[in-house]
This record gives structure tokens, C-alpha cells and sequence, in this order.
């Protein structure tokens, strides 16, 4: 059967099965943190296709947003899930919410710590996203980002997203970005299809739309022609991610 998480018991899991998948996971997630974390300046923001790459993302995911009536605004509650050093939290910070408005979970302590020095208003949380310490329709917005790929228990996948869907508000929308195909140099990350993203979250409903010029095209095009890159990432099949803004109605 479906594992999912009680509504009305904030954060605690249904069975001890599936709350040892999840610390399997956790476990496996931190060691591969630990791995990845080598190659880090690899992804600094600073680098020429970074910038291509988190700027085109931006752009379609501002529309969509704005097209499902999910933009937020000043004021509104918004939650990213696994925010990394800083995640789309400044994404949120420059459309115009206030760092009280944001709250965030992430598993890795030393990397939450960089997001909380940075934003010391914010309400951000080390812990285990499979209970989210939140109560029922919290946020007007949540954002999960390259967090799915990183999961390879699906147990645990549904846990996330029964969590995901408790804690977003009637009316309020869930900002999805992740990669889709696998990655053949990788087996501690997978691709997470568009079936898939509509199978994890099937009481919301929305628009999902490929993005993001394959990595490797990225990194070898941006840094010397930003118009190649643009024009390359026009063609369907070289676009690798997909993002995903899904509404709960009302």
C-alpha cells in the first residue's frame, strides 16, 4: 500500500518500516554530501554557466507561477524543502518576500549552516523532511529542488511527497525543479520523469515544463557564448530538468 503520513499527527511517520527507510536514506544522503561536497566550487554560483543555467530556470518558473496565480508576495508563507547552503531561498528574497516570511528543512547540518548565517531571520531547520515539523496547510508556497534525484527509495520518495502536500495550503502551490534522464556517470542520483512528478503529488494539479541546457553543453558553451547556449537550450531534447508548478485547489 501507499505509505504516507497521518494528517492530523504532524511529522510522525505511520510505521516503523518506513521510518527505517527514511533513516537509511538519511544516512546514505549525508555520506554522498560528504562525497559531493569535493567538487563543490565545481557548481559555484559565480561560474559563467551557473548563472546561464539558475537564470533561465528563474524565467520559466517566475511565469508559471504567475500563470497558476502561485506567485508569492510579501507577507506569505513560503517553505523550501532540502535549501542546501541557500537553495531558491534568495530566488524568494529578490521577488520580494521578506526573510520572515521564509522557512526551510534541510538534512545536512554543515550546509544548513551557511543558509542560516546568511539569512539569520529566516526560520531554517536541520531535520528530516519525511516529518516536516510543520502543521497542516502552512505554506503558501513550497519549493523542492534537486531533492527527488537524490532519493532512490521510493518509499521514502512517497513520504516526501505526502509531506510536501500536507503542509501547502488550499490555494497555495508547490515550485518543483529537478533533472529527468539519469545520469550514467552517477548511480547515487536518478532522473525523475514527468510521470513521476504527477504520480508523487496527484491531488495537485498545474504545468510542467522542460528546462536547462544539458550540464555538460552548459559548462562547455556559456562561459565563451551566452547566445549559443541560449539558442542550443531552445531544442527540446537538450533540455535535461524539468520544473513543475502544481496547485491544490481550494
Amino acid at each position: 500500500r501507499d505509505v504516507g503520513v497521518s494528517s492530523d499527527r504532524v511529522g510522525e511517520p505511520v510505521n516503523s518500516g518506513s521510518d527505517a527507510a527514511a533513516a537509511r536514506e538519511r544516512e546514505r544522503l549525508l555520506a554522498e554530501n560528504r562525497n559531493r561536497s569535493e567538487v563543490a566550487g565545481r557548481y559555484a554560483p559565480w561560474r559563467p554557466e551557473e548563472i546561464f543555467m539558475r537564470t533561465q530556470r528563474r524565467r520559466v518558473a517566475a511565469r508559471l507561477l504567475v500563470r497558476a496565480g502561485a506567485f508569492p508576495l510579501a507577507g506569505q508563507r513560503c517553505l523550501e524543502v532540502g535549501y542546501g547552503t541557500l537553495g531558491w531561498l534568495g530566488e524568494l528574497l529578490s521577488w520580494g518576500l521578506r526573510e520572515a516570511d521564509l522557512h526551510g528543512i534541510e538534512l545536512d547540518a554543515e550546509r544548513a549552516r551557511v543558509a542560516q548565517q546568511a539569512l539569520p531571520s529566516a526560520d531554517l531547520r536541520v531535520g528530516d523532511a519525511t516529518a516536516l515539523p510543520w502543521e497542516n496547510a502552512s505554506f503558501q508556497l513550497v519549493v523542492v529542488s534537486t531533492v527527488f534525484s537524490s532519493v532512490l527509495d521510493p518509499v521514502v520518495c512517497n513520504l516526501l511527497a505526502r509531506e510536501i502536500e500536507r503542509v501547502i495550503a488550499p490555494g497555495g502551490g508547490l515550485l518543483f525543479y529537478d533533472f529527468a534522464v539519469n545520469n550514467p556517470a552517477n548511480d547515487q542520483v536518478r532522473g525523475v520523469p514527468r510521470g513521476e512528478v504527477l504520480r508523487l503529488f496527484p491531488d495537485l494539479r498545474g504545468e510542467v515544463r522542460a528546462v536547462t541546457l544539458a550540464p555538460p553543453l552548459a559548462r562547455a558553451i556559456a562561459p565563451w557564448s551566452w547566445t549559443l547556449a541560449t539558442c542550443l537550450e531552445a531544442v527540446p531534447f537538450l533540455r535535461t530538468h524539468l520544473v513543475a508548478v502544481l496547485s491544490k485547489h481550494e
